[in-house]
C-alpha cells in the first residue's frame, strides 16, 4: 500500500506538473501585439535579442516618457547601444536611462521600482521576451503593486520560424523558464503572508559601482 501511495503520489505530481505547464504556454504570446494604450515610462529587460530594439521603437512611437534598460552591462554605456540602433540617436541622448546593476528578474524589479518611483510614474510597458514575461511580471507586479504594468513580449526568430516541440534547446529553455516561474510564484505568495525565505535585494544609491556580474539571457 505504501509503494502504491508513493507511485499515485508521484503519478499526480508529473499530471500537476504537465497542466502547469501547459498553463504556463498558453500565456506566452505567438505573434507581437502593440500595447493597446501608452504609459508614463517603458522598462525593457536585457537578455534576449532584439528586446532592446523593440523598446526603442515604442518609445519612438510615443508609447512611453522615457525607457530603463535594465541589466545593462557595466562597462557598457549609450554609446556602446548607439552603435547597434543608428536611428534612434536623438532618443538615447534625451530619454533612455541605463540600470547596469540588475543581474536576474528580481533586480530588475527592484531596479525599476527605483527608477518608477524616483519619476512618479504609475503605469509602465513592459518589455521581454514571450517565454520570460510572465516570471516578469510576477516579480514586477510584486515590487510594485501601485504601478500598472502592461506587457509588451518581444517574439524571437526561432519561435516564429518552427514549432518550440522540434527544437530541443528552445523546449529546455522553456522547461527552465517554467521552473523559475513557478519558484517566483511560490516565493511571492510566501511573502505575501511574511513567510518570505529570502532577503530584499538591497537597493545602492543610483550611480553606485557594480559588484555584481552583468546580467544574461540565462539570468533573464
Amino acid at each position: 500500500m505504501l509503494r502504491a501511495a508513493i507511485v499515485a503520489t508521484l503519478a499526480l505530481g508529473f499530471v500537476g506538473a504537465g497542466v502547469g505547464f501547459v498553463a504556463f504556454l498558453s500565456q506566452l504570446h505567438g505573434v507581437e501585439v502593440k500595447p493597446a494604450r501608452k504609459a508614463d515610462g517603458i522598462v525593457v529587460l536585457t537578455g534576449g535579442s532584439s528586446r532592446v530594439s523593440d523598446a526603442m521603437e515604442l518609445l519612438a512611437g510615443g508609447y512611453g516618457k522615457r525607457l530603463l534598460i535594465s541589466g545593462v552591462h557595466p562597462t557598457n554605456d549609450v554609446s556602446d547601444i548607439s552603435r547597434s540602433l543608428p536611428d534612434n540617436q536623438s532618443l538615447l541622448g534625451c530619454c533612455v536611462d541605463l540600470d547596469r546593476s540588475a543581474v536576474n528578474t528580481r533586480s530588475n524589479a527592484a531596479e525599476t521600482r527605483r527608477w518608477a518611483r524616483e519619476r512618479g510614474f504609475k503605469s509602465l510597458i513592459v518589455v521581454t521576451s514571450n517565454y520570460h514575461m510572465p516570471r516578469a511580471i510576477v516579480e514586477l507586479s510584486h515590487a510594485m503593486p501601485d504601478i500598472a504594468l502592461i506587457p509588451f513580449a518581444v517574439v524571437g526568430d526561432k519561435w516564429r520560424d518552427e514549432p518550440w516541440w522540434t527544437n530541443g534547446a528552445t523546449l529546455r529553455l522553456l522547461l527552465s523558464e517554467y521552473a523559475k516561474y513557478i519558484a517566483a510564484e511560490v516565493r511571492v505568495r510566501l511573502a505575501d503572508i511574511g513567510l518570505d525565505p529570502t532577503s530584499e535585494f538591497s537597493e545602492q544609491p543610483t550611480g553606485a559601482p557594480s559588484v555584481r556580474r552583468p546580467a544574461t539571457a540565462q539570468a533573464n
